[in-house]
């Protein structure tokens, strides 16, 4: 696993956190169906099992909770049957109802599944979905005041049932000007938080778009090339520092003014397995940044809590032990050449267009993860050679690598575009273009096809030779070089680092 990765999820149960928003009950009545109505042509469900899930800004804190923070949850439920199972739901998961307001007026939000053996036959909601009163809307943002103090980030879960009111949301900014923190938002009218001070934001493709009321890109195209499009208006529009657009089964993009754009990726499920995925998603981010990590690795941490609740069915949270454990299972080093063409074998009978590029990534920097990520986009398996220790110094001198080839793998490995990672001790990667025969053949630079010496081979076993241009003035050469000018002495302490 990424080290960088383990240190931050670590720091997780050292944040206390805020989740306030819309509390469901997500209630799920397993059975079995053999026969039709005679009424009318739907199953008959024999159920046989009743489970309930905290739904909502409710799942929110039991992620937040289960990833090893603590968590304080703001909301309003009703007084009711289904607010007493909400509680016993929280309750079981470890997350306390202290600070739940019940309203006697109100009927706990409850969205209730019939599930047939692995299909879901019926969904049907119910509750209250007006705004709150202006009497509990005055006591939860009493409460915000008093815990606002208390914590290092605050969670919104707005899903647009009336506990996120404008007295509400002019609270959080109030408190957001007062004593800045995290603040992470989750909301169908995002425009309603571009003034507060909003540190993150996660919309989904469709609220994407309906915020950009470009409802025409709906009939299709690539959604985060039509994404990317209108980042700095969609950056406008939230008032945000950082917009993670989440895809589906295309991973999320990630918008940061004066930032390239990061994409992380997925593998494809169906959508019965993505109720909570979101808020499994937005947890995730939000305690990777609050433990400060860096946007692309808070980004990775996400995807990687994401990817492991929708592979399971119904309402589910991702603990801090499965996010460890995922992290490290996605160990994309390949040293046997033989396993990798097999799998690559696999990746062409499904279809999939395998694109390769290779380098010496010696110090990772934006301009890599840039082109990393476009190659990524020509296909649908990335596959990085890096060259060994010994072809570096070849190619670069003996003062050189910087990094050796394990740190430099460990840290390529931490990028969701990358499938897998290769090392050649040749001075080309001819012999791992021999074997892996790429549809996508990738260089970046000033090289032109004429010019590249793989180019000749790659066209005779079938493959495409493309250009990416490397971003203007980013190189482990220019990095090296301002070190020396900002830290010019002693000289022997940065001599070491030219050839």
């Amino acid at each position: 696993m990424n080290q960088n990765y383990l240190q931050f999820i670590n720091n997780f149960p050292r944040l206390n956190v805020i989740v306030l928003g819309g509390a469901m009950l997500d209630s799920y009545l397993h059975g079995h169906s053999e026969r039709l109505c005679r009424e009318a042509p739907v199953p008959v469900v024999s159920v046989s099992q009743q489970e309930d899930a905290p739904g909502g800004a409710a799942n929110t804190a039991v992620n937040v909770h289960n990833l090893g923070a603590h968590v304080t949850f703001l909301s309003v439920i009703g007084q009711d049957g289904e607010g007493e199972r909400l509680c016993r739901a929280l309750q079981t998961r470890g997350v306390s109802c202290e600070h739940l307001l019940r309203h006697p007026q109100r009927r706990t939000l409850s969205k209730n599944r019939v599930v047939a053996g692995s299909q879901l036959t019926v969904r049907f909601d119910q509750g209250s979905t007006e705004p709150v009163d202006a009497n509990y809307e005055a006591l939860l943002c009493q409460k915000l005041h008093n815990l606002w103090p208390h914590c290092d980030a605050v969670i919104a879960s707005d899903y647009g049932y009336g506990i996120l009111t404008r007295g509400v949301i002019q609270t959080l900014a109030e408190m957001q000007r007062q004593s800045p923190r995290l603040l992470a938002v989750d909301a169908k009218e995002l425009v309603q938080y571009r003034e507060v001070g909003v540190t993150a934001v996660k919309p989904n493709y469709h609220e994407c778009i309906q915020l950009l009321k470009e409802t025409a890109l709906l009939d299709g195209g690539d959604r985060a090339e039509q994404i990317a499009a209108f980042r700095e208006r969609i950056l406008d529009l939230t008032g945000a520092q950082l917009v993670a657009v989440t895809l589906d089964r295309d991973g999320a993009l990630f918008l940061e003014r004066g930032q390239p754009n990061y994409r992380t990726y997925t593998r494809p499920q169906p959508d019965s397995h993505a109720a909570g995925a979101g808020d499994t998603f937005l947890s995730a981010l939000t305690l990777a940044l609050a433990a400060g990590a860096p946007r692309h690795s808070a980004a990775e941490i996400a995807a990687a809590a994401a990817g492991i609740v929708v592979n399971e069915n119904g309402t589910t949270s991702c603990t801090a032990e499965m996010l460890r454990g995922t992290l490290a299972a996605a160990d994309k080093h390949v040293d046997d050449l033989d396993m990798l063409v097999d799998r690559l074998a696999v990746y062409r009978q499904r279809g999939c267009r395998i694109v390769f590029t290779n380098g010496c990534f010696d110090i990772l920097h934006r301009g890599h993860i840039t082109y990393l990520n476009q190659a990524k986009a020509l296909g649908d398996i990335l596959i990085v050679g890096v060259n060994g220790d010994d072809s570096v110094r070849r190619l670069k001198g003996e003062r050189r690598p910087i990094n050796t080839l394990a740190d430099r793998v460990q840290v390529l490995a931490a990028l969701s575009c990358i499938d897998h990672i290769v090392p050649f001790h040749e001075d080309t990667p001819k012999a791992l273009i021999r074997a892996i025969r790429p549809h996508i053949f990738v260089k970046g630079g000033d090289y032109t096809r004429h010019t590249l010496p793989e180019a000749p081979l790659v066209e005779a076993l079938g493959g495409e030779v493309h250009i990416l241009s490397y971003l203007e003035d980013i190189s482990t050469t220019n990095l090296i070089s301002r070190i020396r000018e900002r830290y010019p002495q002693p000289a022997a302490a940065v001599s070491h680092l030219t050839s």
